[in-house]
């Protein structure tokens, strides 16, 4: 890749031989074999269940107790499951701990629950990419990334819509392009 590409491929599971996943699909170029989780909140996490539902792939993920989410009560068309608490960061955690590995996409700073994410994420040992949307960087470009690490439930986190405005449109479009078979 050519050294001004702002993926950041942070950390890698403990044991990454072949055989520890021989019973998984890669996660591209069959993107319908891929579970797209998400935790509901408006902007990015909205925009990886929007896509994924329009391009037919399988959804879910962990939400809040009531389907909590910063516009009021997320919508049942998203098939999540509630946690026992209220509180974001046990939908978080569950999100990470329950998918193969987690692919941020951000505008600016890593913050609040996207920030928690990466770090829940390197303290469980899951593969996670940080992809800073702003770069124009094309999905084709950190496609082979993730292949490098075969995963059937990938996590799509990044910031809530009223921290990053046009995060929800760029998202939609960055996965739109990375789901659609190459």
């Amino acid at each position: 890749m050519p050294g001004n590409l702002r993926v950041q491929p942070h950390w890698t599971p403990k044991s990454t031989s072949s055989s520890d996943y021989n019973h998984r699909s890669p996660i591209l170029p069959n993107p319908l074999q891929l579970k797209i989780v998400s935790g509901g909140q408006t902007g990015v996490d909205r925009a990886a269940l929007d896509v994924s539902l329009s391009l037919g792939l399988v959804v879910g993920g962990w939400c809040p107790k009531g389907r909590r989410a910063e516009d009021g009560r997320i919508p049942d068309r998203y098939p999540l499951t509630e946690t026992a608490e209220m509180d974001y960061e046990t939908r978080t955690r569950r999100n990470v701990e329950d998918s193969d590995g987690t692919l941020i996409l951000n505008r600016g700073k890593l913050e609040g629950g996207t920030a928690l994410t990466a770090d829940l994420a390197r303290k469980i040992g899951k593969p996670c990419w940080i992809v800073a949307l702003e770069s124009g960087i094309e999905p084709a470009t950190f496609r082979d990334g993730l292949t490098a690490h075969p995963i059937t439930m990938l996590n799509v986190a990044g910031p809530r819509g009223s921290q990053r405005p046009g995060v929800y449109a760029a998202a939609y479009q960055c996965l739109g392009s990375l789901f659609r078979s190459p």
